[in-house]
C-alpha cells in the first residue's frame, strides 16, 4: 500500500483506539513496527500505563481478517502461544492484538550452534501445534489449491524468464500433489516460516497464521527447514526429518507402519511444491504488487528446489531442464535487474 493510500487509514485507526481506550487523540501516535507481503500493516502503540498493543490495518477490501480472528481465537482456547485479540472490527479492518516485541527467530541465527537449537525449539512448538490445533472449520489443502499453488510457478516464473514449460512438468505437478494427498490432515500453518515465529525470552509465539488449512503433517515442517533463512546439509535435514517422524507416529499423528524411506520422499516432495510455488510467488510480488526484495531470494529457493528434487530420482528429466535451461535464464534476469 502507497504511503498516500494508508494516511487516511492510520487516522481512522487513530481514532479508533482512541475511542477503545478512552484516549485524547493527541495521545495516540501509532508507529509502524512491520508490512509483509499483503496489504496489512501493523503499529505498536502505547496506552498510559505504558503498557503497548500492536494495531493491524487490514484493509477489507483486500484483506479478509475472519480467518485470522477465528483461528487467534481456536488456537488460543486450544492452549498454543498465538497473540491475544484485545479489539476486533472487520468492517473497518481494524484489530488490537498483544505486543509480542520486534524479534522474529531468525535472529537467533547467527552461529550454527544457535541455529539448530533453536530450530529444535521450533519443532517442538510445531509438534504442539499439530496435536493440539483443531482441523475443523479450516479449508483442506486439496488438489485443487495445491495445484493452483504450483501453477504459480509457470504462470509467474517462468513467463518472466520467457521460458516455455517443460514437457516434464505435468507428470512432476502431479507427482507431487499425489505425495501431498496421501499424508494424513493436520492444522497447517502455511507460513511456519523464521519471520513467523516471535520470541520472548525462550518463548516461541506463532503470528500470521490466517492462512491456516488441513493438510499435510510435512509441510510446516520444510517451510521452517527449507525456508528462506537456512540451507541444511543432508545429515541435518534427514535427522530433523526422521526424530519428526519419530514423534509424530509416537503420537499418531502419522501412521505407525509409515516407512522411513516413504516419509522422506513426501517430505522431498513437499519441499519441491513450495520450492516452486515461492518461486512463483516472489516473480509476482515483484511483478504484479512491485515489492522490493523478492528477486534476491529466488538463488536461494532454487538450491532448496535442488536439494528436494534430489530426493526424487526418477524425475530426471525435470533437473536436467532446471539445470539446462532454467538455472541460467534465472542468472540472466537477475543478472539484468541488477540483483547480485
Amino acid at each position: 500500500m502507497p504511503p498516500a493510500a494508508s494516511a487516511p487509514r492510520l487516522d481512522r485507526l487513530r481514532h479508533w483506539f482512541a475511542a477503545r481506550h478512552g484516549l485524547a487523540l493527541e495521545a495516540c501516535d501509532p508507529t509502524l513496527a512491520a508490512g509483509d507481503a499483503s496489504f496489512r500493516r501493523y503499529y505498536r502503540a502505547g496506552l498510559p500505563g505504558g503498557e503497548t498493543r500492536i494495531l493491524m490495518d487490514a484493509p477489507p477490501a483486500q484483506e479478509d481478517s475472519r480467518p485470522f480472528v477465528a483461528i487467534a481465537e481456536a488456537w488460543e482456547a486450544a492452549g498454543l502461544p498465538v497473540p491475544h485479540l484485545y479489539g476486533v472490527d472487520l468492517e473497518a479492518g481494524f484489530l488490537e492484538l498483544q505486543d509480542l516485541g520486534d524479534t522474529p527467530l531468525s535472529a537467533y541465527f547467527d552461529d550454527e550452534a544457535s541455529a539448530l537449537a533453536w530450530h529444535k525449539r521450533a519443532i517442538e512448538l510445531l509438534h504442539r501445534l499439530q496435536a493440539a490445533a483443531p482441523t475443523e472449520g479450516l479449508p483442506a489443502y486439496d488438489a485443487a489449491l495445491l495445484g493452483r499453488e504450483l501453477d504459480l510457478f509457470p504462470d509467474w516464473c517462468l513467463s518472466w524468464l520467457g521460458l516455455p514449460t517443460p514437457p516434464s512438468w505435468p507428470a512432476l505437478r502431479q507427482v507431487l500433489i499425489d505425495a501431498a494427498l496421501a499424508q494424513l490432515r493436520v492444522a497447517v500453518h502455511r507460513d511456519f516460516d523464521a519471520m513467523n515465529l516471535m520470541v520472548q525470552g525462550k518463548t516461541l509465539t506463532l503470528i500470521d497464521f490466517q492462512d491456516a488449512v488441513a493438510g499435510p503433517p510435512s509441510y510446516d515442517l520444510i517451510s521452517l527447514l527449507r525456508g528462506r533463512y537456512q540451507r541444511f546439509d543432508a545429515a541435518t535435514f534427514a535427522a530433523f526429518v526422521d526424530d519428526f517422524r519419530e514423534r509424530a507416529q509416537a503420537e499418531g499423528r502419522l501412521p505407525a507402519d509409515l516407512e522411513a524411506a516413504t516419509w522422506r520422499h513426501q517430505v522431498d516432495a513437499m519441499a519441491a511444491q513450495r520450492a516452486l510455488k515461492v518461486l512463483g510467488i516472489f516473480c509476482r510480488l515483484t511483478h504484479r504488487d512491485h515489492k522490493a526484495g523478492y528477486l534476491a531470494r529466488l538463488p536461494h529457493f532454487l538450491d532448496h528446489l535442488r536439494d528436494s528434487l534430489a530426493g526424487l530420482p526418477a524425475h530426471g528429466d525435470f533437473r536436467a531442464w532446471l539445470e539446462g535451461d532454467f538455472a541460467p535464464a534465472l542468472s540472466a534476469a537477475l543478472a539484468r535487474e541488477g540483483v547480485a
